[in-house]
């Protein structure tokens, strides 16, 4: 498999020099150049395959004969070493929970997957280390925190903006030290995300071998497919159209189930769900791509005013707007309504959404409105507890402390403040 440039102005490239440059020297994103669909054999016995199995024949084409079987194998069982729980909310709305890994977010797949992939390209290097050069939202740094925690031959700067964090996110991401660096931002997520960029195409910090654990990155972003599969299989035997739901912020987690859509899975339709910050759900309406500053909400880690992933998703629909709004809707909700759904779901269901869930549901059934046959599911990103200064009060909940949360809470913070892409450069050296 080759991956090209979503800018067209650099050659093509290997699975290898796509996972370790992250983002081409045009500034472009690496795309595959062909996706296969998997065979019918595949989808009609998929509730007899374990979430192993079926995530090998997923990724399988993307990485090609660049990672041995046995080797991408072992990859994938360390990379899903915990469950993908499909819930029942309310009848015919599903939540897919995806936040029973290390960090308890969605992020933790992609971070583990792509830490061992680049694990094994090192494997044989011994006198080089990449860096690899992150910028969060919220959930981001705290899985590839852990994800990439020990690997050898590869440093980790995480970039997040001071103030937009949750305490636990921050604490994720601050405390782990070896080989995790983290630089509180003066500034919002976007501005974290280009100064990452920047430093991809500064030719001065090339010594460095930098790369990104950010869902442009395609080792990050790719396995995020599986969880579309896993909810197939768990709801194939209600015979009924599915609609998804993802609470999008840099738009990795919708367009890697657009992927699995055009590999054969039975997607009936996606929404894109938002808070505020609404770059997409404009674009949808008058067709003007006008991406602005983000704005900070209570579902941080999707503020994003101008997500990285939207151009894959278009590259997939050929930019054809009307074919992709067959496809896919996108809604936007205020924090007053985030919180009045996270009630509603409290109140009426027994379940406990956190704000990105809630903003997904709220996407999901307004979508449902036109889909009476269908079955929804909206992923539900992160577990509550990252998000306790919100979800405890609005609740009148006391949420128990989960393991993985525990472990760093007594831990010191330790992050170095900066401003500026010069301080930026001057860290890395």
């Amino acid at each position: 498999m080759k991956y090209y440039s979503l800018n067209h102005n650099t050659p093509k490239v290997s699975f290898e020099e796509a996972v370790i440059q992250g983002l081409a020297t045009d500034r472009g994103l690496y795309f595959p150049e062909s996706i296969t669909p998997l065979s019918a054999v595949f989808f009609d016995t998929i509730e007899n395959l374990s979430n192993e199995e079926i995530a090998f024949q997923a990724i399988q084409q993307f990485v090609g004969d660049e990672i041995p079987e046995t080797e991408l194998r072992a990859i994938i069982k360390e990379t899903l070493c915990f469950d993908f729980p499909v819930v029942e909310v309310e009848k015919g709305i599903y939540s897919l929970e995806l936040f029973h890994g290390p960090t308890m977010a969605f992020k933790d797949v992609g971070a583990r997957f792509m830490s061992r992939c680049l694990g094994y390209f090192n494997r044989n290097d011994k006198t080089s280390k990449n860096t690899v050069l992150v910028a969060t939202s919220g959930d981001t740094g705290g899985a590839v925190a852990s994800g990439f925690l020990g690997v050898e031959g590869v440093d980790v700067v995480i970039l997040y903006p001071s103030g937009k964090v949750s305490d636990i996110q921050e604490k994720q991401l601050t405390t782990l030290g070896q080989n995790i660096k983290a630089l509180e931002v003066d500034g919002v997520f976007d501005d974290c995300q280009d100064m990452v960029k920047k430093a991809f195409l500064d030719e001065s910090l090339k010594h460095k071998n930098l790369t990104s654990a950010n869902s442009i990155n395609i080792a990050r972003w790719l396995p995020q497919m599986f969880y579309f599969f896993f909810a197939y299989k768990a709801l194939k035997s209600q015979n009924k159209p599915l609609v998804f739901s993802c609470p999008s912020g840099n738009f990795g987690n919708i367009c890697a189930g657009i992927i699995a859509k055009k590999m054969g899975l039975p997607v009936q339709h996606f929404v894109a769900a938002t808070n505020v910050n609404d770059t997409v759900p404009r674009f949808l309406a008058n067709g003007i791509y006008d991406p602005k500053p983000s704005i900070a909400t209570i579902s941080n880690a999707m503020d994003v005013g101008n997500p990285s992933n939207f151009i894959r998703i278009q590259e997939m629909y050929q930019n054809d707007l009307e074919q992709f709004k067959k496809d896919f809707s996108s809604y936007t909700f205020s924090d007053e309504a985030t919180l009045e759904a996270m009630k509603t779901i409290y109140t009426t269901d027994g379940y406990i959404a956190e704000p990105h869930g809630a903003v997904g549901y709220l996407g999901l059934k307004k979508e449902l409105e036109n889909h009476s046959d269908a079955i929804g599911i909206f992923l539900e990103t992160a577990h509550p507890i990252k998000f306790l200064d919100v979800v405890e009060p609005v609740l009148n909940v006391k949420l128990p402390i989960p393991t993985q949360i525990e472990s760093v809470l007594g831990k010191e913070k330790v992050s170095t403040k900066i401003k500026t892409y010069e301080e930026l450069k001057a860290f890395l050296g």
